[in-house]
C-alpha cells in the first residue's frame, strides 16, 4: 500500500512560478513504476500533467504544460515534484499525484493539493 500526501500548492499571480512536492511511504517501486501529476479543473473532468519513471527518469508531459511544467523525483527520499512556471488561469485546478506501481493503471492517488492562478 502507498501514501501519497501533496503539498506546495497556493494562490499565485499570472506568470508565477510554483513548486508541488509529493511525499510517498509505503509501497515497493519496481523498474515499471511511474509516478504521475494529474489535475482537475472545476466542471471538467481530471488530466493528465506529467509522469516519469522510477527507475529511468524518462519523463513525458501534455502538450499544455510542455516547456513550463518540469516533473522530477529524489528516489532515496521518495518525493515526486512538478515545477511549475509561467503559470496561467486555466492552470487552476487541483493537483493529485499518483503512483502506477506495475504500468497497469495509476492505482494511488493523493489527496489533491488546489492550485489558483489569478489574473
Amino acid at each position: 500500500q502507498v501514501q501519497l500526501v501533496e503539498s506546495g500548492g497556493g494562490l499565485v499571480q499570472v506568470g508565477d512560478s510554483l513548486r508541488l512536492s509529493c511525499a510517498a511511504s509505503g509501497g515497493t517501486f519496481s523498474p515499471f513504476t511511474m509516478m504521475g501529476w494529474f489535475r482537475q479543473a472545476p466542471g471538467k473532468e481530471r488530466e493528465f500533467v506529467a509522469r516519469i519513471r522510477w527507475i529511468y527518469d524518462t519523463t513525458s508531459y501534455a502538450d499544455s504544460v510542455k516547456g513550463r511544467f518540469t516533473i522530477s523525483k529524489d528516489n532515496a527520499k521518495k518525493m515526486l515534484y512538478l515545477q511549475m512556471n509561467s503559470l496561467k488561469p486555466e492552470d487552476t485546478a487541483v493537483y493529485y499525484c499518483a503512483v502506477n506501481p506495475r504500468s497497469t493503471g495509476y492505482e494511488y492517488w493523493g489527496q489533491g493539493t488546489q492550485v489558483t492562478v489569478s489574473s
